[in-house]
């Protein structure tokens, strides 16, 4: 019997197996480029590019629904501001400015009655509504005790002010003279236990939640007019109490 002739084997077959390894590498990172993006329409064109080309009548390689899944599961919708988000927006706004300014009408009521008027200013800006008392309405001169026949209507002022929910801040103010005696070194103390004592009458006498008060002291570095003349130093001896707008109370917010 003749032997039969041993083909040679085929040398050339790890090709094969090397080139399908680089399909499936260059494959797979394709598809990890395509779903590291939000573009759900790209995403979807690869995945029916892919489908055509490797499923050969058979089963897809991605499947029929991967490119429904990702999008479902990377893209991420954010609600779009509609009309009744703005209109919802202005209306806040309006009720507030209409409480600040019901507020003032009231303040302002009782100081006049109470001939308070050329010691009390009011005024509403962008932080919210002002009351600023002059300190010698307050204080003796020097010193930071609330005097007794003036804190009556102090109390009175802080209860008007309670009837809306906003952050108080109290803000303490001196001239430029220099401050030194035997309690306080400089207008920063002054004016901070200034505004300290006044905050503490306004929690225990007017009913205001130490929660939403804050007392802050600038001695004479924020004047409202020039140290001068004995007319600017006295506009610039205050402590003001403002009813901060929504805007400026987002800062006072506890934690």
């Amino acid at each position: 019997m003749k032997k039969r002739e041993e083909k040679e084997g085929n040398g050339e077959r790890w090709l094969l197996t090397y080139s399908d390894l680089i399909t499936l590498l260059m494959i797979f990172f394709v598809v990890m480029y395509a779903s590291s993006t939000a573009d759900t329409t790209k995403y979807k064109q690869l995945a029916q590019s892919l489908n055509v080309a490797f499923s050969g009548g058979g089963a897809s390689i991605i499947g029929n629904d991967s490119s429904t899944s990702v999008s479902n599961s990377t893209v991420t919708v954010v609600d779009p501001i509609t009309p009744e988000t703005t209109t919802t927006s202005a209306n806040n706004k309006t009720l507030e400015e209409n409480n600040m300014e019901n507020i003032k009408k009231n303040v302002d009521s009782y100081l006049k009655k109470n001939g308070l008027a050329g010691s009390v200013s009011t005024k509403i800006d962008e932080r919210g509504l002002e009351v600023s008392l002059k300190t010698s309405l307050l204080f003796d001169v020097g010193a930071a005790d609330v005097k007794a026949a003036s804190a009556k209507k102090l109390i009175s002022i802080g209860k008007i002010l309670n009837h809306v929910n906003n952050y108080v801040r109290i803000e303490g103010h001196t001239d430029s003279t220099p401050m030194s005696n035997n309690e306080f070194r400089s207008n920063w103390q002054l004016s901070a236990i200034r505004a300290t004592n006044v905050t503490e009458l306004l929690i225990s006498r007017a009913g205001i939640s130490p929660k939403r008060i804050s007392a802050v002291a600038y001695g004479e570095n924020r004047p409202v007019a020039t140290n001068s003349t004995a007319i600017g130093k006295a506009k610039n001896r205050t402590v003001d109490i403002i009813i901060l707008s929504n805007q400026f109370s987002k800062a006072e917010k506890i934690k």
